[in-house]
């Protein structure tokens, strides 16, 4: 790999890394947080779901924004946001505010992430393109993996002991700092790269151009779609589970009050990141297709959920949940590498955005539904009905396997990124403005 296509991914991971540590000094006690501004569990869970909303309401707007404005653009607004609606949700819990003002504060912290989601992947698989990278984007996002783990080991920990010591509302101050200070990198050193804004087309002409591209990009591109229609039955729950471990984990070890445990235990999951990252290019060589991975990683992720519904011992739970995240983390990037191996330049943010869109829809769904199971049924049965709904994304990756894409094998030689050329399975992708359909 020469010299310029590892400045960018040095930028990269070092955003990551940023980005991660400000998210985590809250990972640890968010839910924790929530019931002590009194909400109950259903409501808490409900807060959850309106950050979803938000992020569906905006995927694509934003994804719209990355694509016609520049990603670096488009990644600095996010961070301003995310700063803006951290402190929004301190005052929230403050005044022990309603549902509703808890609902305004948790859509806007899904706008901040929008303009990340899709927009910074996007700025990488162009810029390594650009600088004419010739490795393989799963290790660069296992990578990224270990960085973002490292960054969740620091910062949920440290959010964890902060609140124990202080209050549940420091760790948020801490999250809006350290965001100011990611603006800044972004500013200095993340510049759009194999890629070219189209500012001179008008905001309706945009996202008709954009939107047309990730539909062509997409769903009509069977082996995109089949992943894309998964996503809605993992991300979903994913969020759910992650975050509902806080309450659960606690209520197993029984002292609701230990925050730092439950920041060791977001810790553990991290580490688990951080070992998945280390990994992938090395599980890699164990199979010949991604999608072989991402099928046996789905089975394993079903069983794992189960088990963690079923014991009661608190060392079993955290272990069992150390395993699914550490799956997770394998094959979350044979995932990226194979959506990013079938999309075109131009509309790589709004895919990429569609994509978290997906997800973010089954969380709008599943998690005030399972909060609701917790209230009357308990946290156990949360994850053996979590369980149950990833089971139903399996079938989809089989179906994504029998496309035969170009990115599904793996294999030791250099990888070509797509430019800017219709994805596989897709109608031609106009760039610029187009006649009425």
């Amino acid at each position: 790999m020469n010299h310029p296509a590892r400045d960018v991914e040095r930028t990269y991971l070092a955003l990551t890394l940023l980005t991660t540590l400000a998210a985590s000094f809250i990972w640890g006690i968010n839910t924790l947080f929530l019931l002590d501004a009194g909400l109950s569990n259903a409501e808490a869970f409900a807060a959850n779901a309106f950050f979803t909303v938000g992020q569906v309401l905006f995927e694509v707007p934003t994804g719209v924004v990355a694509d016609a404005r520049g990603r670096r653009f488009s990644y600095v607004l996010g961070a301003g946001t995310l700063l803006l609606s951290t402190l929004l949700y301190l005052v929230m819990w403050q005044v022990h505010a309603p549902l509703l003002g808890w609902a305004i504060a948790s859509i806007l912290l899904g706008l901040g992430f929008t303009f990340f989601s899709g927009a910074t992947e996007a700025w990488l698989v162009d810029a390594l393109r650009a600088t004419g990278f010739t490795g393989h984007l799963e290790r660069v996002f296992g990578r990224a993996q270990t960085i973002g783990g490292a960054a969740m080991l620091v910062g949920s920990v440290s959010g964890g002991v902060v609140a124990q010591a202080t209050n549940l509302g420091v760790p948020y101050l801490l999250r809006a700092a350290m965001l100011g200070v990611t603006m800044i990198v972004a500013l200095r050193f993340m510049h759009d790269l194999g890629f070219t804004p189209e500012r001179g087309v008008g905001p309706v002409a945009a996202v008709r151009n954009v939107v047309r591209g990730a539909v062509d990009g997409g769903f009509r591109n069977p082996p995109v779609r089949w992943l894309m229609l998964a996503a809605p039955f993992t991300a979903g729950t994913g969020i759910y589970v992650f975050y509902a471990a806080q309450p659960y984990l606690l209520e197993l070890y029984g002292d609701k009050t230990a925050y730092g445990v439950a920041g060791l235990a977001a810790a553990l999951v991290a580490g688990a990141q951080i070992v998945g990252g280390l990994l992938v290019g090395k599980g890699r060589r164990f199979f010949t297709r991604r999608t072989d991975a991402l099928i046996l990683g789905g089975v394993l992720n079903v069983i794992l959920l189960g088990l963690i519904g079923l014991t009661n011992s608190f060392i079993v739970a955290l272990a069992l949940l150390a395993g699914w995240c550490l799956v997770f983390a394998m094959e979350s990037p044979l995932r990226q590498a194979f959506i990013n191996g079938l999309i075109p330049s131009e509309q790589r943010a709004t895919v990429l955005s569609f994509d978290s869109l997906m997800g973010s829809a089954g969380g709008v769904v599943a998690q005030p539904a399972l909060g609701r199971a917790a209230d009357v049924y308990g946290y156990p049965t949360t994850y053996v009905v979590s369980a149950v709904i990833q089971a139903l994304a399996v079938p989809f990756s089989f179906l994504a396997r029998r496309e035969n894409a170009s990115s599904d094998p793996i294999s030791d030689g250099p990888e070509t990124l797509p430019e800017g050329v219709a994805a596989e399975g897709a109608d031609p992708v106009v760039v610029g403005p187009q006649p009425p359909a």
